[in-house]
């Protein structure tokens, strides 16, 4: 990632590895012309610098981008020992930040001016008021940020997680740090020389693994995901006066769709979930029948891409949040948090989707991320490379886990309920899978039992309709086999939900209006998209559809609650 005109390393630095990026570093680090330069000034606001100041540090929030009017700035990594990587270097015309700079994030990386320094800084609204009014910037703009973590994601330059590489807490940790696209190491402590470094000062015990050494020095042991959040910077806090407009519930596809055409329209937004962006779709490791992608798009990959436009458009994302529960009085609805914060809003979305559903067989218990799995994202593939796993379930998600795990495993075996995958699965994925040689459908047949050995699961029973039971070995066995919705902050709210749980909006079953809008559930000003909502289909075309719709339904009910309020 180093930019062509650095001058040097000083002997205690290193230079950043190789990057598969290098070939973009003219869309990473642009040259702003006169004229771009010119058009960020109606934004920003001059500050100056001296040889040596610190511009902005890791760990802490940095004042916004950094236009380089005048001087040298040297962008440094640095590990949880204090060793610093040389990044790239800024000249006239470069600019400093990447996507923290633009969330209101602690900075990944250290900004030192090398000699004195004339800058333009944008704070990050600024930032955001230009790159919706210079299209042609903003766009440069965006496209170096996204691409600036990306490289730091391929790094690995940020907090450092050791442990064992299969341990539950472990792959937990690095699933949800890789799906809020936060850069992070991993090391193996039973096969990894770096792992001694790490741990020679440290007294440890097998219930501190996983270690987190973070960048800002401290060590986290066996944190849980709000812990290690909380360390890194990224739980939010908000003003207790602040009233928005809408408040979105759940960042899957049906939510950021909201929060993109909400906020885009003058919207003020804040989006909660509890753990990353893209909910189960966002652990689709390639969903190809989605409109506009004919070679098919990762989850992750979708979801990020909707992120990023949530955030140029300013809706506030809170990630990772979660809603307790919600009240609603004098039309206004308040939320509290998990953390005890509390948010207030005019109208809700709930956009929270539906969870996997565990399986209800003896031994399931003490099983998840020990050898049981929801989804299938490259973390599992890399433990399940050269094994015999399973797969229970019929469905899409299960196709693509499928098609997708088949090229690490060295065999998949596929359970199924029914006789065939015609009735439930797509077309294409049903072809695809047939012409693996090391996928096996095993129909009419169920999961009766798991058994666990040392370190997880170990093998598990299945019973066969016909001809009764079969042991069956595997250490990794995928669950994909429907899925609950996700609406236990509404039981404060009133809202109707139908006998499966699922939110119920519009018209009911006998033709009583539960809202006056199609997606509004039975209390005023609450809306309902996605997986969450009775009847909705279970595609991320039809939860970003709904997305879509509501904001037009949401701008007719403030409409008419304005003009109620004047009457009165």
């Amino acid at each position: 990632m180093k930019d062509p005109g650095n001058t040097g390393v000083s002997p205690h630095e290193s230079e950043a590895p190789f990057s598969s990026l290098e070939h973009r570093q003219h869309q990473m680090f642009p040259r702003l012309s006169r004229a771009e330069i010119e058009s960020a000034t109606r934004f920003g606001r001059p500050k100056t610098f001296k040889a040596g100041d610190l511009i902005f540090e890791t760990g802490r929030v940095s004042d916004g981008l950094f236009v380089l009017l005048r001087g040298c700035v040297r962008i440094y990594s640095r590990d949880p020992q204090g060793r610093m990587t040389l990044v790239t270097e800024h000249h006239d015309g470069h600019f400093m930040a990447e996507m923290a700079e633009l969330t209101g994030k602690p900075s990944l990386v250290d900004a030192i001016a090398v000699t004195d320094c004339e800058t333009l800084i944008l704070q990050p609204d600024q930032l955001r008021s230009l790159i919706i009014a210079d299209a042609q910037l903003g766009e440069h703009i965006m496209r170096a940020l996204i691409l600036r973590r990306l490289g730091l994601i391929e790094q690995g330059l940020g907090p450092i997680i050791v442990g064992h590489g299969d341990d539950a807490r472990l792959v937990r940790l690095q699933g949800f740090l890789r799906r809020n696209a936060h850069p992070a190491a991993v090391i193996d402590s039973r096969n990894d020389s770096e792992a001694v470094r790490f741990l020679a000062s440290l007294t440890s015990k097998p219930d501190d693994f996983p270690l987190v050494f973070c960048p800002d020095g401290s060590v986290l042991r066996a944190p849980d995901e709000a812990e290690l959040a909380t360390r890194l910077g990224l739980m939010p806090t908000f003003c207790p006066s602040q009233c928005y407009d809408i408040a979105i519930i759940g960042a899957g596809p049906a939510g950021l769709a909201a929060a993109v055409y909400a906020a885009s329209e003058g919207l003020s937004v804040v989006v909660f979930d509890r753990r990353a962006p893209g909910g189960q779709a966002g652990a689709s490791a390639r969903i190809e029948n989605y409109l506009g992608f004919p070679t098919g798009i990762s989850g992750q990959a979708l979801a990020a891409r909707a992120f990023q436009q949530a955030l140029k458009f300013g809706a506030h994302v809170a990630i990772p949040t979660e809603v307790a529960c919600i009240t609603r009085s004098e039309d206004r609805f308040t939320l509290e948090l998990s953390d005890g914060q509390y948010v207030r809003a005019r109208t809700v979305v709930a956009a929270s989707g539906a969870a996997y559903r565990s399986p209800s067989v003896p031994g399931f218990e003490g099983l998840e991320g020990c050898g049981l799995y929801y989804w299938a994202s490259p973390i599992e593939a890399r433990l399940v490379r050269g094994r015999d796993i399973v797969i229970v379930g019929g469905g899409n998600s299960a196709g693509q886990a499928v098609v997708f795990l088949a090229n690490f495993a060295r065999s998949v075996r596929v359970l199924i309920r029914g006789r065939s995958l015609e009735a439930t699965m797509s077309r294409y994925l049903i072809d695809r899978i047939g012409a693996l040689d090391n996928v096996s459908i095993c129909p009419d047949c169920a999961l009766e039992s798991l058994e666990a050995g040392e370190g997880g699961l170990a093998r598990i029973r299945i019973r066969h309709r016909e001809t009764g039971s079969e042991v069956v070995e595997t250490r990794h066995l995928f669950l994909f086999i429907g899925a609950d919705p996700m609406t236990d902050w509404l039981a404060s709210s009133g809202v109707l939900l139908d006998e499966r749980g699922f939110v119920m909006t519009g018209p009911s079953g006998d033709g009583e209006d539960l809202g006056r809008f199609p997606l509004e559930t039975s209390v005023p000003g609450l809306f309902a998209i996605g997986d969450v909502r009775a009847g909705a289909p279970k595609r991320v075309a039809a939860a970003v559809g709904d997305g879509a719709a509501v904001v037009g339904q949401i701008h007719a009910w403030l409409e008419n609650a304005d003009a109620c309020d004047t009457v009165s």
